[in-house]
């Protein structure tokens, strides 16, 4: 059975660990050569050797243009070409609007919006006609959670820049599609703060709120981001694929 990457060129940011690093093995599994981005290289180093082959890592922040620049001179030289993208790199910090400060919303900004835009707009020029770009958008897109409104602003932009870009992109039948996770098991859960019981006690109220009973897994990020890099979605652009296990639909 053919893979469904087969010599295609990825690129996915934050692909050092969680979901990113997920996507990035369920990638070359299904024949893509796959740069990935973190700012810590020891995560990086460890996420190379997990994947073991077809894959490089850039160590970088998408929030500096400059980092995003030596990106994709390496893949230039390397491949000559990016077919799919997966702006997956994001930051969530929570904090309610009393207590919003300059840093916190310039970070998350900073990082989920302009970081994003950047790292699909340099790609551009890249990427064949026909290419698939993945934004990394969350439930918080629609919801109105509390201490959550900074961090859903970014991710309601993300949601925006799908409905955009859609059209900016037509003529080069680029599809841009926006991938909404609901709660999913990954280390960023794990800096909530608090004791190992009371992170523990978090995560079972997280996932007692969704339909199905549970909480994500990285890997089902990455089998909808396989869909969405595929001729398999080759009619889908524009949409938000909610991946929440009905959390955001009920």
């Amino acid at each position: 059975m053919s893979k469904k990457l087969e010599g295609k060129v990825a690129v996915i940011t934050g692909g050092n660990s969680g979901m990113g690093l997920a996507t990035a093995q369920r990638f070359v599994a299904e024949g893509a050569y796959v740069y990935i981005t973190g700012r810590r290289q020891h995560d990086l180093d460890a996420a190379v050797k997990l994947i073991g082959r077809n894959v490089t890592a850039v160590q970088g922040d998408v929030a500096n243009l400059a980092d995003l620049d030596r990106l994709y001179e390496l893949v230039q030289q390397k491949h000559g070409r990016v077919d799919v993208v997966f702006a997956n790199a994001g930051v969530g910090e929570l904090l309610p609007i009393a207590q919003v400060t300059e840093q916190h919303f310039d970070k998350l900004f900073d990082i989920n919006v302009k970081g994003l835009v950047f790292t699909v707009q340099k790609a551009l020029r890249l990427m064949p006609d026909g290419g698939s770009i993945i934004l990394n958008a969350s439930i918080a897109s629609i919801k109105g959670l509390e201490a959550f409104s900074v961090y859903s602003a970014t991710k309601a932009a993300v949601r925006s820049f799908a409905r955009s870009w859609t059209s900016d992109l037509k003529a080069r039948k680029i599809r841009v599609n926006a991938l909404s996770p609901g709660t999913i098991d990954t280390p960023i859960l794990n800096t909530l703060g608090g004791t190992k019981e009371e992170v523990e006690q978090a995560k079972a109220g997280f996932a007692s709120m969704i339909p199905l009973g549970r909480m994500g897994t990285p890997d089902e990020i990455a089998k909808v981001a396989v869909f969405l890099a595929s001729d398999d979605s080759s009619f889908v652009t524009g949409v938000e694929l909610f991946v929440d296990g009905g959390a955001a639909q009920v």
